[in-house]
């Protein structure tokens, strides 16, 4: 966080860099994301649910990935994991769908961790190695980890193993930061910290994040 950051009531933080995260359900009744809109009222990024599981594609992933990418929004895509299911097929998935979305003005890919499909921790740790050994194998990038504190502390038993990969973290404390954050991270990349937000050009509440910049400019992390 830049030192000259303002702190907002809502928990985000004035002047940096935000941007929201979609799904299907952003688009009720069929009705497409106007990116346009949504740049102009200061999103400078969005990141698009692209896979779940072994077989859900979001049927708005295409529309939407050429329409950030139109409007000059830089682009994040995201898997929604299903850890019940072998963590390698779910890469590839994910990998072979992203294909076109990781090039000029594309973040890295982000696996969405935030059920453990009945695994212990141990296995549920093995699970994300292989996940993301995959995907970065595959991508030719460093992963980012999405999840949650208590999901983290819980579910991953606090596991240190995973610092080094930027962090994505969801923590609705309307406070200035996220925090404090656990499995050993020192600082976050992304933070969402509403699911509440209204942002031009798309229908109904959505949610919004933050980025920290501490992976450096976002126009270099996302090869604008």
């Amino acid at each position: 966080m830049a030192a000259s950051a303002l702190v907002m009531g809502s928990g985000a933080v004035a002047n940096a860099e935000s941007g929201p995260d979609v799904s299907s359900h952003q688009h009720d009744g069929g009705q497409l994301i106007n990116w346009f809109a949504v740049k102009a009222s200061g999103q400078n990024f969005a990141m698009v649910k692209a896979t779940e599981g072994l077989s859900y594609v979001n049927p708005y992933f295409v529309p939407d990935s050429i329409g950030m990418r139109l409007a000059g929004v830089a682009r994040g895509s995201y898997h929604y994991a299903d850890p019940s299911l072998p963590a390698a097929p779910q890469a590839a998935l994910f990998a072979t769908i992203t294909l076109g979305i990781n090039g000029y003005g594309d973040m890295p890919p982000v696996l969405d961790l935030e059920q453990s499909g009945g695994l212990s921790p141990a296995a549920l740790i093995g699970w994300t190695h292989q996940y993301l050994d995959t995907v970065r194998a595959l991508t030719g990038r460093t992963p980012i980890i999405y999840t949650y504190p208590n999901f983290w502390r819980t579910r991953m038993a606090d596991t240190t193993q995973f610092r080094g990969y930027p962090l994505w973290i969801a923590d609705y404390n309307g406070r200035a930061q996220p925090g404090p954050l656990p499995g050993g991270w020192s600082r976050w990349t992304f933070w969402q910290y509403t699911d509440k937000a209204r942002i031009p050009g798309i229908s109904g509440p959505v949610d919004k994040n933050s980025y920290s910049g501490a992976q450096g400019p976002l126009r270099a992390y996302s090869r604008s």
